[in-house]
């Protein structure tokens, strides 16, 4: 039996700009099929959640432009429930904008938020311990946030710090977050067995975030505030346009959960990635005898050894002699470049930008 209490606001608005030249500002990773699957990234998102979360009640947050997009991808999604950002602000304004949006239509409201474009591969898992979270916030005055058991030093997460001491079962109060950090300190991270990886995945009472936005983002929270009696009602399109100028560019790990004290973290495993860069398409893709992984039916790869190669499927790519290299064709881009600089992918694209303006962007 669904809980009719439980919420989940499932944010779509980001760019992906290091998925590119297959990412564009039009057409973003979460609406691609990057692991060759059949479905796209979103499309996967919205299934897993509606397995144990009301229909009704799952919110896809994305700006303004990818709207029809999200009505094609998600046909059975509520139009009403897809809530457009007018300009890309981070995630701290994105999720003040659905918890007084909630808070208006059911005081009582628990929301998980999430990514729309991370792999969960371990769903069961994954949807126990997102139950467990829900059930956890409802009896404290908590911020929860799930945490990655880490396999490896990876430099591309962010990292949870947690105390030693259990405050309930499988769940401890955090002490640190830390940005991106270099391979030498991922590698005391990982030693000390005290971190996890972010993986930017939330649950709270709608009341306990409002509060701690009226606490330590006094002034996005009043925006919102001032214009909460608008939400769910014909004049909250122009009620947004007029918020979101206002509000500051702002991640909500630096809005509110590095300052607030009442945040607790789940440890868990349930086969996550957060399919930020190829690297992690490429490890969540099935290999070729060489190590190969190949998006497309339509590649020859001769004496090619652990590549990841994406290419359309009415256009042959043969590929040979290259060994650890990322290789991205699309119709008017292919990029060649060595999977160990795949970090530089987004400077790469600022480089485009300034040599070629916005058309391949």
């Amino acid at each position: 039996m669904q809980n009719k209490n439980h919420y989940v606001a499932i944010m779509a608005g980001g760019i992906g700009s290091r998925f590119w030249p297959m990412s564009r500002t039009a057409l973003p990773k979460q609406f691609l099929d990057v692991l060759n699957t059949g479905k796209t990234l979103v499309q996967w998102t919205y299934e897993r959640y509606t397995k144990f979360i009301p229909a009704e009640n799952i919110f896809i947050v994305t700006s303004e432009e990818y709207v029809e997009i999200v009505k094609q991808q998600l046909p059975l999604l509520p139009v009403e429930n897809i809530l457009a950002e007018p300009s890309k602000k981070n995630t701290a304004p994105c999720i003040a904008y659905i918890s007084f949006k909630l808070a208006q239509m059911n005081p009582d409201a628990k929301c998980i938020v999430a990514p729309s474009d991370h792999l969960i591969l371990e769903e069961e898992r994954f949807q126990s311990i997102a139950l467990q979270a829900l059930d956890f916030v409802d009896n404290i005055k908590a911020l929860a946030t799930l945490g990655i058991q880490p396999t490896h030093p990876n430099t591309g997460y962010g990292y949870i710090q947690f105390e030693g001491l259990e405050v309930a079962k499988n769940v401890y109060k955090v002490k640190t977050f830390t940005e991106k950090p270099d391979l030498e300190i991922a590698k005391s991270f990982l030693a000390s067995g005290d971190f996890l990886w972010n993986a930017g995945i939330f649950a709270w009472k709608i009341s306990n975030i409002l509060t701690a936005f009226e606490k330590y983002q006094p002034e996005m929270y009043e925006l919102f505030d001032q214009e909460k009696l608008h939400f769910n009602t014909a004049e909250e399109n122009a009620a947004i346009q007029r918020i979101y100028p206002q509000c500051t560019n702002i991640s909500i790990d630096i809005a509110i959960m590095e300052k607030a004290n009442n945040v607790y973290v789940m440890p868990a495993s349930f086969g996550w990635s957060d399919l930020g860069t190829w690297n992690s398409a490429y490890e969540n893709m099935e290999k070729d005898y060489l190590g190969n992984a190949v998006a497309s039916d339509n590649v020859i790869v001769i004496d090619a050894t652990k590549c990841m190669v994406n290419s359309p499927k009415d256009k042959l790519v043969v590929l040979q002699g290259l060994d650890d290299f990322i290789v991205v064709d699309t119709k008017d881009v292919l990029l060649i470049c060595s999977r160990d600089k795949e970090q530089s992918i987004k400077e790469y694209v600022a480089e485009v930008k300034r040599n070629k303006g916005d058309k391949y962007i």
